[in-house]
């Protein structure tokens, strides 16, 4: 028995396949629009790409570039089926073409729902990414002489100029690597040499951080030395006061504004996929009504049933699985014949 089965006469079958016309070239919009949402999350990720891994934080934003351009692709082609669909001279041509067509259709629709479900899921990929990034990047922000790290130290700050943040978890992670570069370091002064031996890998280390770090709105001037030392300032006291610093790492601050993109792009996806499913659905309907016109000649006045189905969910399903199980003992078949005739041949 079929499933939604639904009766059409001519005029319905021309409101269907005008409707469906008009919801392709919205689709194609759409598709434009996730292509621009990839391109955009593209772009923010290259911008800061001297502190992130790429080789994983890309995988969206290619995606929902591949999706729009084939969503672009596919409905300009189905909104040329739907136009042509009431003509039997025009239809005929698409006729062989229109099943497997619905089965790329769902094929693209599934994909675009994994896409959407990964823009909410892969948080976690993404917080690694950041966190390994940002590690490496402070290490470098020293390395102002270093071909390939010249521009370190600028990225650094901007970034966190522009995110209100200081360091990967917070300001203290300045206080573990040496981010002043030894041209900078008077290496006769003996605070500087006691620093060093003090170390036993050799470094400069020094409680204190970058002046990005500072936030301007703080009404006392930016302390960004001896910031553990309540001796080196006045009316001062770092275990209970709030420092006029940055108080929230760059890693939570930039997974944050990631994340909120991601998530929106993702419920955009979503709006998208539903609108796509509901044109698969309409170009299933029109199919069959057309399919089961009594007089393709003639479709005036004729009435047709369309269905979204032929059979009901469980026996679509075990067809399927049938129609897959041929499809391996057919090869099956034919490897055991090509093994037949090479034995003779080596005989």
């Amino acid at each position: 028995m079929a499933l939604l089965k639904v009766k059409f006469d001519q005029k319905k079958r021309v409101k269907l396949a005008q409707g469906l016309w008009l919801m392709n070239w919205l689709s194609v919009l759409a598709g434009i629009v996730l292509f621009s949402l990839g391109l955009f999350l593209k772009i923010e990720l290259r911008k800061r790409s001297e502190v992130m891994n790429n080789s994983e934080s890309h995988f969206i934003p290619n995606s929902l570039i591949v999706v729009g351009v084939l969503s672009c692709v596919f409905n300009s082609l189905a909104g040329k089926i739907c136009y042509d669909a009431l003509d039997p001279a025009k239809y005929a041509k698409w006729k062989p073409w229109l099943k497997p067509y619905l089965a790329v259709c769902v094929l693209f629709n599934a994909v675009l729902f994994l896409v959407a479900l990964c823009c909410f899921l892969l948080r976690g990929s993404l917080e690694s990414t950041l966190a390994y990034g940002l590690k490496n990047g402070m290490k470098y922000y020293r390395d102002t002489d270093t071909p390939g790290r010249c521009f370190m130290k600028k990225t650094i700050d901007m970034l966190q100029i522009e995110f209100k943040c200081c360091g990967n978890n917070g300001f203290r992670d300045w206080f573990e690597i040496q981010w002043i570069s030894n041209r900078y370091l008077d290496f006769s002064s003996k605070e500087v040499k006691d620093r060093i031996k003090s170390n036993v890998d050799g470094r400069y280390l020094v409680d204190g951080v970058p002046f990005s770090c500072c936030n301007p709105s703080s009404p006392r001037p930016c302390i960004q030395y001896q910031l553990t030392n309540n001796s080196a300032h006045y009316s001062y006291d770092h275990q209970t006061e709030e420092l006029n610093l940055w108080l929230r790492g760059c890693r939570a601050a930039l997974l944050s504004y990631y994340s909120s993109l991601m998530n929106s792009m993702g419920v955009v996806t979503l709006l998208v996929w539903l609108f796509e499913v509901s044109i698969t659905a309409g170009l299933r309907y029109l199919h069959t009504a057309l399919e089961s016109v009594s007089n393709p000649e003639d479709p005036a006045e004729c009435e047709s049933e369309g269905w979204l189905l032929e059979k009901s969910v469980p026996e679509t399903w075990k067809a399927f699985l049938e129609s897959i199980k041929k499809l391996g003992k057919g090869n099956q078949v034919e490897a055991e014949g090509a093994e037949a005739g090479q034995a003779p041949e080596a005989g």
